[in-house]
């Protein structure tokens, strides 16, 4: 479950927690100031989820009170992987997404779940990416510096306590 907090931008009004588009309707629909004024524009907050992609989610997303709704439907439906190419595509990479439509499938992003460049350097000798390596000659192999030459298109980072190394195209 994810909880959010709808924080007034009117200094003189109290802001309210929530847990789905439909309490936040009801509930902004009957905020009001300390004058009896309604409150119309509201900071959403990302307190708290079950899913700790959430929160990274939704600061990628750029959560606010004209989204709520398609957030919650997409935090519901898709799964971790969709989240996570969402969040390095447009957070990481910088693509840009209409949040009507949003896939996680239209980002091209190369997402390998590893805790260095350098065990991605062993991996990608290992499935055969440089080619057929004798195995005695394997004990030569400089992954170090494979690795640097990958820093060049990837990058490395952690959602939700997992290490990824990414490259966006």
């Amino acid at each position: 479950m994810i909880k959010l907090h709808a924080q007034p931008y009117d200094i003189s009004a109290t802001g309210f927690y929530f847990d789905d588009a439909e309490e936040y309707t009801r509930k902004a629909a009957i905020a009001q100031n300390a004058y009896g004024d309604p409150v119309e524009e509201f900071e959403i907050q990302f307190i708290d989820s079950d899913d700790d992609l959430d929160a990274s989610f939704a600061e990628a997303f750029g959560l606010n009170q004209a989204n709520i709704a398609r957030f919650f439907n997409l935090a519901d439906t898709w799964d971790d992987q969709d989240k996570q190419r969402f969040i390095i595509a447009v957070g990481e990479c910088g693509y840009s997404f209409d949040s009507d439509t949003v896939n996680p499938d239209d980002f091209e992003v190369d997402i390998y779940e590893v805790d260095s460049l350098k065990d991605l350097a062993e991996m990608f000798v290992d499935e055969g990416l440089y080619g057929e390596i004798p195995e005695p000659l394997r004990f030569y192999i400089d992954y170090e510096a494979i690795a640097r030459d990958l820093s060049v298109d990837f990058s490395e980072i952690t959602l939700g306590g997992t290490r990824y190394a990414y490259a966006c195209r």
